[in-house]
């Protein structure tokens, strides 16, 4: 039976699949580039620059693509988006510097920044509100099921030359087809109320601090540790299998935590994820290098990173009229990514020094901040009262917007 919400499901699927694939070339990109940095002869201490670049790409993008979106629309935002990733991915096949490298995954970074804004806005604007929670449902699954697949890739293909590369663009170019050709209308947009950061700050400094803490930890772990494995020896598929399980863990941990995040204190579930952070990353630096007692810590680990931004960002939005939750994220995207960009930097001159264990204790030190600063502001702050929108779900190390599902 054909319903006039049929053309429109199908319309919306295509923007679901093509970013699953952009998904799946990001997470498989970040760790190639990630395990190339123990194969090229860079200098280790400037190797975090790499790493954050993208980040801070990303988080340029973030804050000003909505000014292209605005001027020329969707699709030929996400046409021009798409441009810039492939170009970038196909230079960085050609060259081998460390500051064209920088360079361009900071270029990528924008562009995917892009690429995210553009569809959620176009999903946001589009999905009619019956099924909007189950559009966004479909499209953190396919986000999840396609960072998993990217990191198994790791362990189908050589990460030497330029045939990941290859496979990147080729797969970027494919998203990039499956939208440009697409039938779905483009929505128009409107202008919101902004959003000044020391009115953010004054409102939910707890929040401002989480975000950068999850971006911190978040993009540490994804960026160090597969280049770490890779330069102790550790083979390629053992790797894969590692960042899968975090991946998943943090799929696992969504619907729990939104739940939680519902019904308890969010400064409190803030508070205890950050203590899981902190406690896991101290276990990882202790426990056995066998499998049995690695991967379960992983899972742990990439489920608490993974819910603690999206718990951050609710928190901020009970504290705030529902109609900033676009500039509310926004600002947010800003703090993480600013996090992020800290993150590998600070682990790779730790790393330096104090090998992996002093990365696992930054992070663990990093969380244990924001749990103090959790347990403080509960014990000194009546609770606010939480909005009627629920729990965004948010995909680990890519840093996109919160989708608002209400």
């Amino acid at each position: 039976m054909i319903t006039k919400e049929s053309p429109v499901r199908a319309q919306l699927g295509t923007l679901i699949l093509a970013t699953s694939l952009i998904q799946l070339a990001n997470g498989f990109f970040t760790t190639v580039v990630s395990l190339r940095l123990g194969i090229e002869s860079f200098d280790p201490a400037f190797e975090g620059i790499v790493l954050s670049a993208y980040f801070i790409g990303f988080t340029i993008g973030a804050v000003s693509c909505g000014r292209l979106l605005q001027r020329i629309g969707h699709i030929r935002s996400y046409t021009a988006f798409g441009g810039i990733v492939i170009a970038a991915t196909a230079a960085m096949s050609a060259v081998s510097d460390l500051a064209a490298w920088s360079v361009l995954r900071a270029a990528i970074g924008y562009g995917c920044a892009g690429l995210f804004v553009t569809t959620e806005s176009w999903l946001h604007a589009k999905a009619p509100r019956a099924i909007r929670g189950r559009v966004f449902a479909f499209y953190m699954v396919g986000t999840f099921l396609a960072l998993a697949v990217g990191q198994l890739l790791i362990a189908s293909f050589p990460v030497e030359g330029s045939l990941p590369f290859s496979i990147i663009s080729v797969t970027f170019a494919l998203a990039l087809i499956m939208v440009s050709t697409t039938r779905a209308e483009p929505p128009p947009l409107t202008v919101e109320e902004g959003l000044t950061y020391g009115e953010l700050l004054r409102a939910a400094p707890l929040a401002v601090l989480g975000c950068f803490i999850a971006g911190m930890v978040g993009a540490t772990f994804y960026a160090v540790f597969p280049a770490w494995m890779l330069v102790n020896d550790i083979p390629q598929t053992t790797i894969s299998l590692f960042m899968l399980t975090a991946v998943l863990g943090g799929f696992a941990f969504q619907v729990p935590v939104g739940l939680l995040s519902d019904r308890l204190d969010r400064r409190l579930l803030a508070g205890a994820l950050a203590a899981g952070v902190a406690g896991t990353a101290l276990a990882l630096s202790i426990a056995p290098k066998t499998f049995a007692a690695i991967l379960p810590l992983a899972a742990l680990l990439g489920g608490f990173m993974s819910a603690l931004y999206p718990v951050c960002v609710s928190h901020a939005m009970d504290h705030l009229p529902a109609e900033r939750v676009v500039s509310i994220s926004g600002r947010m995207i800003l703090v993480s990514g600013i996090g992020s960009a800290c993150g590998p930097v600070s682990a790779s001159w730790i790393m330096g020094h104090l090998d992996i264990d002093g990365v696992l204790y930054l992070m663990a030190g990093a969380a244990g901040v924001l749990m103090a600063a959790s347990l403080l502001r509960a014990a000194t702050r009546a609770e606010p009262e939480h909005e009627e929108r629920p729990f965004a779900v948010v995909a680990p190390q890519s840093i996109q917007m919160a989708p608002d599902l209400g």
